[in-house]
């Protein structure tokens, strides 16, 4: 299986858009800020992931290991790329 993260849209909306947006709201409403919000971002790409993840695959998969270690590949990866899109665009400003 190939690892294609411009699929991962739910509805229309990418996942790591999704991600982000939830990052944001976190650090100006309840005042996160360093370590811990970078740590939220990747463990929230992680639970999104995984949660697409069985989502979009076949549930006589779900008892196989191969899938759960798909799916935390998976929900890394957008999590880890949400949060380097966040930290790129606050760097360029």
């Amino acid at each position: 299986m190939v690892l294609d993260l411009t699929g991962a849209m739910v509805a229309g909306i990418p996942l790591m858009l999704v991600v982000i947006g939830l990052v944001q709201y976190v650090k100006e409403k309840l005042g996160w800020s360093g370590t811990g919000v970078e740590v939220f971002a990747i463990l929230l790409g992680l639970a999104f992931g995984v949660a697409y993840w069985a989502y979009i695959g076949d549930p006589v998969r779900y008892v196989e290991w191969q899938f759960w270690f798909e799916a935390a590949v998976y929900g890394l990866a957008v999590g880890l790329v949400a949060t380097g899109v966040y930290k790129a665009y606050h760097e360029q400003q």
